[in-house]
């Protein structure tokens, strides 16, 4: 219902912020690791939110970026993990760690966040394990493709890397190490998957 609000910061506090917007103050909750990334009191800010409609309560939850916002959507699909628990989970890691926690099993890093226990944070990466990617781990390939051909060259350069990482996980490397070593590869758009695979194994070594 509202996707983002853009007004003055007005007050901070522990967790929550208030902006206002012609005149009118929304309160709204964000992660504590977004805190330090805030602009002064008085500045302008944008936040991209998530109303939380309950027949008790209306909660307004921010975020600094879409991409932690559709984490944070993302982790509430989970059973049991409230928008709370999902705002403390992206306060103690960023979206990006949750997806390469998900990819790589590593239920004692989710487990570091408020509130989350090892039993829940294995049910986390359970529930989202078909639902993240090696592609959103890795990044988005596109952005330095020009328009032209932009959708083609991008869903190319997923299949090189989706495919190294397969080719790794056969040569006996756990998908983390596997994710880990495509990662540290600078991918060009005329790389093929051997090219991909040769730098990879360059790096685990």
């Amino acid at each position: 219902m509202i996707r983002f609000i853009k007004g003055t910061l007005a007050a901070v506090k522990d967790g929550e912020i208030v902006i206002e917007n012609k005149g009118i103050g929304y309160l709204v909750y964000i992660p504590l690791s977004a805190m330090e990334l805030l602009p002064s009191i008085g500045e302008e800010l944008q936040v991209f939110t998530y109303f939380h409609v309950r027949e008790d309560l209306m909660q307004l939850y921010g975020f600094l970026s879409q991409d932690d916002l559709q984490m944070f959507e993302l982790l509430i699909t989970v059973n049991g993990i409230g928008p709370k628990a999902a705002l403390g989970i992206l306060g103690a890691m960023s979206a990006y760690d949750v997806r390469y926690a998900v990819m790589a099993d590593d239920e004692k890093a989710i487990a570091k966040a408020p509130g989350i226990g090892p039993k829940t944070a294995r049910k986390l990466i359970l529930e989202l394990k078909d639902k993240v990617t090696a592609e959103d781990v890795i990044g988005d390939f596109g952005q330095n493709v020009s328009d032209t051909g932009s959708r083609t060259a991008a869903e190319k350069e997923s299949s090189v890397v989706q495919d190294a990482i397969e080719a790794l996980v056969v040569l006996g490397y756990s998908k983390s190490e596997a994710v880990k070593a495509v990662r540290s590869v600078a991918i060009q758009e005329d790389m093929t998957v051997e090219d991909v695979l040769k730098q990879s194994l360059k790096a685990i070594g």
